[in-house]
């Protein structure tokens, strides 16, 4: 990218008529605030003057009425003219918007403001004509800035407009030229004291910023020259080829990021939507599904309801059915109770039978055991001397009377007889239990 030039600021010479055109338009890409006007007057009046004086002193030594007519009457005209001359050359036209700045012999003795003036004295001139109201831009790109890590910026361009509020201080002082000097070295000297309190990083940063304190100190710096900034700003700065390319490539990463970013932020966004109108589905499904849940457990109700009112019903009837049963069971029961009463009676007395039976069984056992018995021997003794003797005697006995009564032929029998009135017996209580069962 070209480095743009600094705005030059000069001072032109020109007739009264390119005034305007220079102030406002400049000269060949320069501004130029300030213009030398050509003095127009000429002396030339003067000349008529004398010649109209001739004419009169002619007139009047001629001797001659009608030469001494015509004289004067060329005098006349002569004049007129001259005076017309010399009015014509006593005005001067100031333009709106601009300051003359009147001398008197060379020196500054005042200003004349906007309009239409006369300098009848040829000693009394507008030596300037400055422009006091147009805010004048001015553009001052400074190369080689050095930042806070003494990288040099390639440029930093900063933007100015001044208007010039004492023309005398400024004409006086410095002049248009030498003004542009003193402009271009203050702005250049705040560019780069502005450049050295920021990061390379941050020199961007810079576009646009706030520079209201630059403006503040060139304008303390100026003041003694009738001149007043209004505005500043910096509206470009260039880096390195090689660091603006690294920056180039980290912004192009930084956009690809961002425009990632917003890519996810979208998809998030549209998931989110899904999401919540998925969520929005679901409460309605929920919702439709509780209508319906609540119209089954009403349904279910009802016919719960209506099922225990039958159940309720049927127990009633069965229950009445059981009543019916157990008052009948219960009849019968005490039927049945009566007549086991009446049977346990008539056991009772069967059982009394069976036990004479069984007594008298007994009894019959009891006489053969009595017939089929060994026959004790007594001794006769003294004292327990003879029953000891007895006992003894028996012992020794027994075992020869066995044989004697066919061996095991007694005791089979005395076995037999009471297993036999074992049998009776279980006979006889098996039937009574039986009996008791039933």
């Amino acid at each position: 990218m070209q480095v743009r030039q600094f705005s030059k600021i000069k001072e032109v010479v020109a007739g009264w008529s390119q005034i305007q055109g220079f102030l406002r338009g400049g000269d060949e890409g320069t501004l130029v605030p300030v213009v030398i006007p050509k003095d127009r007057r000429r002396l030339g009046w003067v000349f008529l003057l004398g010649l109209a004086l001739f004419f009169v002193g002619a007139g009047v030594f001629s001797g001659s009425g009608a030469i001494l007519a015509l004289a004067l009457f060329v005098t006349v005209l002569l004049v007129l003219i001259a005076a017309f001359w010399a009015w014509r050359g006593a005005i001067v036209e100031i333009e709106q918007g601009t300051t003359g700045v009147l001398t008197r012999y060379g020196k500054i003795v005042g200003t004349l403001p906007p309009g239409r003036h006369y300098l009848w004295f040829p000693w009394s001139k507008v030596d300037f004509v400055v422009d006091t109201s147009t805010e004048i831009p001015y553009l001052a790109p400074v190369v080689s800035c050095p930042t806070q890590e003494n990288v040099p910026l390639k440029s930093i361009e900063f933007f100015l407009k001044f208007k010039i509020d004492d023309p005398v201080a400024f004409v006086r002082t410095l002049g248009a030229s030498n003004f542009d000097l003193v402009l271009s070295s203050a702005v250049q000297d705040a560019i780069r004291q502005r450049s050295r309190l920021v990061k390379t990083e941050q020199a961007y940063d810079l576009r646009g910023s706030d520079v209201e304190d630059m403006r503040d100190t060139l304008n303390r710096q100026l003041e003694r020259y009738g001149v007043r900034i209004l505005g500043a700003n910096i509206p470009d700065v260039q880096l390195p080829d090689q660091y603006q390319q690294h920056l180039a490539t980290r912004e192009r990463v930084s956009k690809e990021l961002a425009a990632y970013e917003r890519e996810w932020e979208l998809v998030r966004k549209q998931r989110i939507d899904t999401l919540l109108m998925e969520i929005e589905r679901a409460k309605k499904d929920r919702e439709a599904r509780l209508v319906e849940v609540n119209a089954a457990r009403n349904r279910a109700r009802q016919d719960v309801a209506r099922m225990l009112e039958e159940r309720e019903t049927e127990a009633q009837k069965v229950r009445m059915e059981i009543e019916t049963k157990g008052r009948t069971a219960l009849i019968e029961a005490e039927n049945e109770a009566k007549a086991l009463t009446h049977l346990g009676q008539a056991y009772r007395d069967n059982r009394a039978v069976l036990q004479y039976e069984l007594a008298r069984k007994r009894v019959a056992v009891g006489e053969k055991l009595m017939q089929n018995a060994p026959r004790p021997v007594i001794v006769q003794g003294a004292g327990a001397e003879g029953s000891a003797l007895s006992t003894l005697m028996l012992a020794r006995m027994l075992p020869a009377m066995e044989p004697a009564n066919g061996g095991n032929g007694a005791k089979g029998e005395i076995g037999r007889v009471l297993q036999t009135g074992r049998d009776l017996e279980d006979e006889l209580r098996e039937k009574a239990g039986g009996e008791e069962r039933r």
